[in-house]
């Protein structure tokens, strides 16, 4: 039997990525102690009042069909949030809905790239991109993000990689997995790139709400000469601990949202109405979580800093916002795979390897700050220990 193309782009990807993680699982289906620091969600449980809303809406009838765009009262808000934080003004025709950010950043890809073409992407990154970016028939470009630049996407590292097939540049910021926060001088820089090469600037931005105390974030939907070549994508999950209700938005030109609607009706009719009336609450409302997610967060990693800082050679890079952190495992002469599955066995503490998100980190590994205190801290003194333990093996 025959089957399409798009399963031999995409053959062979993610599976392999999350090892040390299912590993973690079955340990703990068998009754290990394993601290589990390796998938991302929020610490605490969705707000009350957004379920509320959501049931209410429900027993209102809000589940029927929705809009191909989107329900327009999540639309409007979403379009008075981004005019607020850019200045200037963003129509409800500029938004459309998807159920969460993969969604809609598939759906942005495969509107954008197509066979023949390629997608910059900085390296490390998220663990699907590669995949959203196959999936449209383009060619995945990597560029590298250095720990000497805080792994900060450089404009001179994306021009050493643009050709005449260079369609778009994916940016996170704030960035999945280290935590780094492009500067208004880089996202100036990328813009001009973007500019002098026609190219479109796709910016996922679903870290935005968890950026920590005395930093700050920047998004290239600000910069009006760059109006017609951004789109971001975005939701609610991280930042108001919503991460199964699935509902995510994407921000673009008019003209660019008005082509991609009948690729999105292809697939759905926006996202569902009682859903798109709890994200329009969570829009209007702000999040009452993310403040204290972002300081717990930050907390965390300083705290790992500083515990393996006094306690080992490895090195932590302190991150400025979301929910991870990465250390630097060099100095114990292992992969960071080699290292997750060796801290698993002996430690039974489970974060993931860096090469999940790129060739860049093949030395590094992960860690989410999303357990609470107590059990970050004895994951601590565990990694301290196993590194004492792999010292003496090697002394």
């Amino acid at each position: 039997m025959k089957y399409a193309e798009i399963t031999r782009r995409l053959a062979g990807l993610g599976g392999a990525k999350w090892d040390v993680h299912v590993r973690a699982r079955a340990l703990r289906a068998k009754g290990c102690d394993v601290i589990e620091l390796t998938i991302g969600e929020p610490d605490v449980p969705t707000p009350p009042a957004l379920i509320d809303a959501a049931a209410a809406a429900m027993q209102a009838g809000r589940t029927g069909y929705s809009n191909g765009r989107g329900e327009p009262g999540l639309r409007s808000a979403l379009a008075e949030r981004y005019t607020h934080r850019t200045g200037r003004a963003i129509s409800a025709d500029q938004v459309m809905c998807f159920p969460g950010t993969q969604t809609a950043l598939f759906t942005v890809l495969m509107g954008l790239a197509e066979p023949g073409c390629e997608v910059l992407v900085g390296d490390p990154m998220y663990a699907t991109y590669e995949g959203v970016i196959r999936a449209s028939g383009a060619d995945m470009v990597p560029v590298p993000l250095r720990p000497e630049n805080g792994f900060r996407l450089a404009a001179d590292d994306i021009a050493a990689r643009i050709t005449p097939q260079t369609r778009a540049i994916l940016l996170t910021t704030p960035h999945n997995p280290t935590g780094s926060i492009l500067t208004p001088s880089d996202i100036d820089a990328i813009g001009a790139l973007a500019l002098q090469h026609d190219l479109w600037i796709i910016s996922d931005e679903v870290y935005e709400d968890l950026v920590f105390d005395g930093e700050t974030f920047t998004s290239p939907l600000s910069r009006a000469q760059l109006a017609d070549r951004v789109v971001v994508v975005s939701s609610i999950s991280k930042s108001h601990a919503a991460p199964g209700f699935r509902s995510g938005w994407c921000v673009g030109p008019e003209a660019f949202t008005d082509a991609l609607l009948p690729l999105a009706e292809t697939m759905l009719f926006g996202n569902q109405p009682f859903i798109a009336d709890m994200t329009e609450q969570a829009v209007r409302d702000g999040s009452e979580v993310a403040p204290g997610m972002a300081r717990r967060f930050a907390a965390r990693a300083r705290h790992l800093a500083d515990r393996l800082g006094g306690g080992s050679d490895l090195v932590v890079h302190t991150p400025q916002a979301g929910m991870f952190a990465m250390i630097d495992v060099s100095s114990t002469g292992m992969s960071g795979h080699a290292y997750a599955l060796h801290l698993l066995e002996h430690a039974h503490v489970a974060v993931m390897p860096g090469a999940s998100f790129g060739t860049t980190l093949d030395g590094w590994v992960r860690v989410a700050l999303t357990v609470d205190d107590d059990a970050f801290d004895t994951a601590c003194t565990r990694i301290i220990d196993h590194a004492a333990h792999l010292h003496r093996e090697t002394a």
